[in-house]
């Protein structure tokens, strides 16, 4: 049984992470709890960081509150504060904001220009778009002599 303690806890979940904590946070996430060497070993082949290097990020991420740590003896094992989705969440937050001002079509728009998208692709996104459409008109119909000024300019 692993206790992980550590002095901060993510509740705030608007940050921006580095390359470098990408990659650390994915292996983490891969083989949670681990220890630095295992990391280290992981990312050698791509980033030839040395333990040392390594353990450094991994402490400073504790420091930030993206990792947990927990001492048992002379091993330090460590396992993510937070979850993928929370991280790719805030990273989609903070481009949105400050890439595209907050409008989220032409971030879509965007998104679609700088990849290939297959059509299976966009099955799944317009699969996800009439989803999010019903939802919101479940929760928000409209009466029949309201006017919805986003289908009616």
């Amino acid at each position: 049984m692993y206790l992980f303690i550590s002095n901060h806890t993510m509740t705030q979940h608007n940050f921006e992470l580095t390359e470098s904590e990408w990659k650390i946070l994915n292996v983490v996430w891969t083989k949670q709890p681990c220890a630095a060497p295992d990391v280290q070993e992981a990312l050698e082949p791509e980033t030839h960081w040395s333990y040392s290097t390594v353990r450094t990020f991994m402490d400073r991420m504790v420091q930030k509150g993206l990792l947990r740590s927990e001492k048992l003896r002379n091993l330090t094992l460590f396992k993510p504060a937070l979850t993928r989705e929370q991280a790719q969440a805030s990273e989609l937050r903070y481009s949105l904001k400050n890439a595209f001002n907050g409008a989220p079509a032409p971030l879509v728009q965007c998104l679609l220009d700088a990849s290939s998208v297959s059509l299976s692709e966009l099955d799944e996104i317009e699969a996800l778009l009439k989803s999010k459409r019903k939802a919101l008109k479940t929760n928000h119909p409209t009466s029949p002599g309201s006017h919805d000024s986003r289908r009616h300019p």
